[in-house]
């Protein structure tokens, strides 16, 4: 439409309109990154015609404030902790559902001795009972009722306080399955949660918010590119930290970086917005 519109002003029809039109902008870190000789850009054309709505830095990316939109429109402890979870941890939607309380450390030398500060461990299961499976097969096993191995991630304030909000209001104490997540409400109540069912939850809620649909990888590409801004495109650090399979998955690298490593401390802390 506007290059339809600029044409005819250039014919001497509706002047006015093509002036309004026939806009710049300065480009941005990530439009000299995507564009070809993007280093040598000084302008780019602007649409005042394109549609708004919320802002997002990658199609498969949350919008702009997404989970502060998400936080304020969910109504329960329990989806609270999903949007936090999923926010903070980088997790995939099989991993959170596949959760078992035995799998989360959320204290300090945790008895498993693997990860001094708050941690979880994501555990492949395949006869869970919401049939949710984490997608990486690390070896694990629990030793004297303590689980180790798996594929380890570090657990933020903002979870660990999502959980105990959602553990001491909603979880109910009769519950003898031991997974994390379960059904608040109808028949089923109490009994655990399936992915399908957290899925239609973020997208009710991110209709309610205006954020159309949310889907629950969105908020991982968002995690793995905050970490990969914060270690200054250090693709091992942002690997380890979403848990890919491998650096080639960030940017053709490939390597290991250790979860105690400063670096990577402080790239999860700033992405937490602790620094």
């Amino acid at each position: 439409m506007k290059g339809f519109y600029l044409r005819q002003a250039s014919r001497g029809i509706n002047g006015e309109l093509g002036r309004k039109l026939d806009q710049s902008r300065l480009p941005s870190k990530v439009d000299k990154r995507r564009s070809f000789l993007g280093h040598v850009k000084n302008t780019l054309p602007t649409n005042p015609l394109a549609p708004k709505g919320p802002h997002r830095r990658h199609p498969k990316m949350l919008p702009e404030g997404a989970r502060e939109k998400l936080l304020g429109t969910v109504n329960a402890a329990r989806d609270r902790l999903v949007v936090d979870w999923l926010a903070d941890g980088g997790l995939r939607i099989g991993e959170l559902c596949g959760l078992h309380l035995t799998d989360l450390h959320l204290r300090e030398n945790a008895a498993c001795g693997e990860c001094r500060t708050p941690h979880l461990h994501v555990c492949h299961r395949p006869g869970n009972p919401n049939r949710a499976e984490a997608k990486t097969k690390h070896s694990w096993r629990v030793e004297r009722g303590t689980v180790t191995g798996g594929l380890i991630k570090r657990v933020s304030p903002a979870m660990v306080h999502s959980y105990f909000e959602y553990m001491t209001t909603e979880y109910p104490r009769a519950a003898g399955h031991g997974m994390l997540l379960v059904q608040l409400h109808g028949a089923d109540a109490g009994q655990p949660w399936a992915p399908v069912g957290a899925r239609r939850m973020l997208s009710r809620a991110g209709k309610r918010a205006g954020l159309g649909l949310v889907k629950p990888h969105a908020f991982r590409h968002t995690f793995t590119s905050a970490v990969l801004d914060a270690a200054d495109g250090n693709t091992l650090i942002a690997r380890d930290a979403g848990g890919w399979a491998s650096a080639a998955m960030v940017d053709e690298v490939y390597g290991h970086v250790d979860v105690h490593d400063p670096v990577f401390d402080a790239a999860l802390r700033a992405v937490w917005g602790e620094v």
